[in-house]
């Protein structure tokens, strides 16, 4: 399950683990920005919210990479 909500400056996705394969995880929140992209879960071990960030860059390479094989690549930027 997910939600999709829209910020003044931010776009905000929560991932929530649900089923029946336990242990099930934490939500993971997701905010999209202009510049950047933040991934937030809390650890459970000691309760604090672990943060990642990935450039915009990052996130097309992200995307890109989830539909490829095996490999070592470097998308080039149409001017």
């Amino acid at each position: 399950m997910f939600t999709i909500e829209h910020e003044f400056d931010s776009t905000v996705i929560t991932l929530v683990d649900e089923g029946e394969d336990l242990p099930l995880l934490e939500d993971v929140i997701i905010n999209a920005f202009e510049d950047c992209v933040t991934l937030d879960q809390v650890d459970p071990r000691t309760d604090e919210v672990m943060r990642i960030t990935l450039s915009m860059g990052q996130i097309r390479d992200l995307a890109a990479a989830l539909n490829l094989p095996e490999g070592s690549y470097r998308l080039e930027r149409k001017a």
